[in-house]
């Protein structure tokens, strides 16, 4: 038998059903490797040990009596701390927010796995409101990614993506509004998805707005697809959710990838620079494809740059969330935010409305290049996991981020399934992202092309040095 931390969910799904492992063994080894290891990571930002415990030891007693709630009962999930969590405090990296709440509430995917006997494991750490695509912030400091710890596990959902590199977490809990799910999956060589639009209820629904997306994290597709099954279930609080269904994530996973119709594209027809070992890597990705029988054609779905549609929106959305603080408090902000919300209160109301009618223009745009295709395959991102504490290895103005981050936005805009699946590794042994794009609400077919391709090129089971 492995132990624990090297196990995915459905290994242990299965190890309790045979009773070679218990979810307090799980659970008890996890927390002591998060004890022993995470002051080198800054994964967690709260853990709450004693009620994670009485979590393992209900589930234990199910899995007793032949009663488990679902195959995630006993199988520990990290929560990214934008999403409330009932009895513990949401801080949203953020000073502003009083940690004594009241904290009463959990979020839609946060509720759906407590009843389905999940083990909540603690929150991990995210950027100040999830504002960028590294994850550091006034409150928790600095996060560091497993595979080099100079380097950022990237953003926001950074620290869900380094807890699950350094095998403190089978599962993770993500949000995504312009790559935080994709971009660090890509800088720490593990599976994101940013699921359809609604796919996965969300509450209270994102101040940035109809970009912001809930999704699963995990190191393997199969343990994605598990954890979305349960996810995606409904929540009348969320007024954009897709109506309820019964559906099984995993039904499609062995469909392979034989005579679908994918676009490669390595620059999305804008992105104005891109690693080569970056570049190299997805064009070796996209040939893989080829030899699994798909027909790829290296083309691009659209030569319009979305940036400034995007940009406009992010930074309406930070002026709405923020700008109306108090001065006291707007001096606890990271500077970086405080800036964006300053600028996005000045974006004047045609601007932002123009931006949403070009972003519906955009989207269609894309959903008619779909009706031809399957997937489109690119770079998850421009780079690799750079240094800690910077805003992008680009300069530090504010946007340079968006130069780093072309290949993900978008995708948020059109509100499309995209994932991130690991492609291979730099010569300095750092990850590289290969994104994979679906047609709206197709996020079976996207799960299929990543088991696929994790099938015939694996990297799952490589671990970081010292993890």
């Amino acid at each position: 038998m492995s132990e624990p931390h090297t196990m995915t969910a459905a290994e242990l799904s299965a190890a309790y059903a045979s009773k070679d492992l218990s979810p307090v063994e799980v659970t008890e080894a996890l927390l002591g490797r998060i004890e022993a290891l995470d002051a080198e990571i800054n994964a967690f930002c709260l853990i709450d040990a004693p009620e994670t415990m009485r979590q393992a030891e209900k589930s234990e007693q199910r899995w007793l009596e032949g009663e488990p709630l679902s195959p995630l009962d006993g199988v520990p999930v990290a929560v990214k701390d934008l999403l409330l969590t009932k009895g513990w405090a949401t801080r949203r990296g953020s000073r502003t927010v009083d940690p004594n709440g009241p904290w009463t509430e959990d979020a839609p995917a946060v509720a759906r796995l407590r009843e389905a006997g999940a083990v909540l494991l603690g929150k991990t750490t995210t950027p100040e409101f999830g504002w960028k695509g590294s994850t550091d912030s006034p409150l928790t400091g600095i996060t560091r990614n497993p595979w080099n710890g100079a380097k950022t596990p990237g953003g926001s959902s950074g620290g869900s993506s380094a807890a699950l590199a350094a095998r403190f977490a089978p599962l993770a809990l993500g949000t995504d509004g312009g790559g935080s799910i994709r971009i660090p999956a890509s800088f720490t060589a593990t599976y994101g998805l940013k699921p359809s639009f609604g796919r996965v209820p969300a509450y209270p629904l994102s101040p940035f707005g109809t970009v912001a997306h809930v999704g699963p994290m995990s190191r393997t597709v199969r343990d994605a697809t598990m954890l979305l099954n349960v996810i995606a279930g409904p929540d009348a609080r969320d007024w954009f959710a897709v109506p309820g269904r019964s559906a099984d994530y995993t039904a499609r996973l062995a469909e392979g990838v034989k005579g679908k119709r994918i676009a490669f594209s390595p620059r999305l027809g804008y992105a104005p620079k891109v690693l080569p070992e970056v570049e190299a890597l997805a064009a070796a990705a996209a040939r893989r494809f080829e030899s699994l029988g798909a027909v790829v054609e290296q083309v691009d779905p659209s030569t319009d740059d979305p940036s400034e549609i995007f940009q406009t929106l992010w930074w309406a959305g930070a002026g709405y969330l923020l700008g109306d603080l108090p001065a006291e408090k707007k001096a606890l902000l990271d500077p970086g935010l405080a800036q964006m919300a300053e600028e996005g209160t000045k974006i004047p109301l045609v601007k932002f409305l123009s931006a949403n009618a070009r972003r519906g223009a955009y989207g269609s745009k894309m959903r008619q290049f779909m009706e031809g295709t399957d997937f489109i395959l690119t770079p998850t991102t421009a780079t690799v996991a750079f240094d800690t504490g910077q805003l992008s290895p680009m300069g530090d103005d504010g946007r340079a981020w968006m130069q780093w981050t072309p290949f993900s936005f978008p995708f948020n805009l059109t509100q499309q399934p995209a994932a991130s699946i690991n492609c291979g590794f730099t010569r300095e042994g750092l990850p590289v992202g290969l994104q994979i794009v679906g047609r709206m609400f197709d996020d079976e077919g996207v799960l299929a092309a990543s088991a696929a391709y994790e099938a015939a090129d694996p990297h799952f089971d490589k671990v970081p040095a010292g993890y």
